[in-house]
Order: structure tokens, then sequence, then C-alpha cells
């Protein structure tokens, strides 16, 4: 899952960031507008977390120009404001929920988790691919009846596979959903962390390399 946080108090974009990595999302961290649409133009992210009262580009136009161009990021309005209006206001311009400050960290995921849901095609409760199940909610994977222990990014790796079984993922394209803008193009992280993802999941492997095309999980 691949989120932006615009938000323009540093303290608590830094926070809601390191946050959500913890979580096992990948992240983008900006403080103003401007520089929140020119992201925006070039990566799509799952869900965006956008604060209203932004320097540069206002939130308020940031949403009503995703809601304009109807892309399927997500929108998360925040404000420090609760009264209807402003959450009226907010959803009128097409912000798909809203929430304000101050709040709950472990609501703010949920509403992240949710919103992410629904930017992408319907997906059954649970992923299973022969003897292996993930289930998103609970953060849980197993394999033969056995759990297992993922690091974060190990568990986006196998959900993103999971979720499109029998289709090949290019490394560049996991690389973009799993991992964030601080991760370099040429790294080797993607390799690595599959190598580590087919150690823990056992035998028999069930993880494909395709020759120059990606990764595969599941029957072609």
């Amino acid at each position: 899952m691949r989120v932006l946080v615009v938000e323009d108090f540093e303290v608590l974009a830094r926070s809601i960031g390191t946050g959500l990595r913890r979580e096992g999302m990948a992240v983008d961290v900006t403080l103003d507008g401007t520089d929140a649409r020119d992201r925006l133009a070039v990566t799509r992210y799952d869900v965006v977390i956008l604060d209203r009262d932004l320097p540069g580009v206002h939130g308020d136009e940031i949403c009503r120009q995703l809601a304009g161009n109807r892309c399927e990021t997500r929108v998360l309005m925040l404000t420090a404001s609760d009264t209807v209006e402003d959450r009226v206001t907010g959803l009128g311009l097409g912000a798909d929920d809203y929430l304000p400050k101050p709040f709950a960290f472990a609501e703010l995921v949920a509403r992240v988790r949710a919103l992410a849901r629904r930017a992408a095609p319907p997906l059954p409760p649970t992923l299973v691919c022969g003897d292996i199940s993930l289930d998103p909610a609970r953060r849980a994977v197993f394999r033969a009846g056995r759990r297992l222990e993922l690091s974060p990014k190990e568990f986006a790796l196998l959900e993103c596979l999971l979720a499109t079984p029998g289709l090949v993922i290019s490394a560049e394209e996991l690389l973009e959903r799993v991992w964030d803008e601080a991760a370099d193009p040429f790294t080797s992280a993607v390799k690595h962390t599959v190598h580590r993802l087919r150690a823990k999941l056992g035998d028999p492997p069930v993880i494909e390399t395709v020759r120059e095309g990606g990764y595969r999980i599941g029957p072609p």
C-alpha cells in the first residue's frame, strides 16, 4: 500500500509517516501543497492523508483536482475543525473520509486501510494460494496451518503477489508499491526480500522468478 501524507506541521507529518511505516505501508511525506500536487502527477498512491490548510496549493484544491480527474486515489482529509459544516464541505470537495485533529492513531490506521481497500479492485477477506493464506485485517500469514512471522516488507510483498495470482509483477512495480520514495531504484531490496520470504515460506517453493519479467505466485 502506497500512502502520501500531506501535512504542514512537520512533527505531526513525520510522526504519521513513521507510524504508518511500522504498519507495513510505503509512505511519502510532504509539507506543502505544491509539492504534493507534483508527486500526485507522477506517482500512483492508494491513499492521500491531506491537511486542508496547506502552504502553496490549498488542500481543498488538491482534493478537488483528484476528484475531477476521477483517479482511484482515496482522500482522507485532516482538519483542526470538527464542525458539521467543515465535514460537509470537505466531503463535498470529493474527500472519501474526514478525520478531525486530534485523533487516535489506531483510528487513522483503520481508516487508511479501509480507504485502501476501496482504491483497489475488491479482494476476498483472506488471500489464498494452495496451503498459504494471508489475512490483511489480522496481519497474519499461515502455511499449512502454521503461522509465519514476516517483516512488514515481506508481508506487503507477499500480499501484492497473492492479490494477483498467476500474474507476473515486475521488481520495479513491487519497489513502487511496497517501498517509498527513499528506496533506491537500483537497489536489490526486492530480490533480497523475496529471498527471505521464500526461506520463511519453506518448501515446496511457491514464488517463481520470471526471467526479465519479475515474480509470480501461483500457476500462470
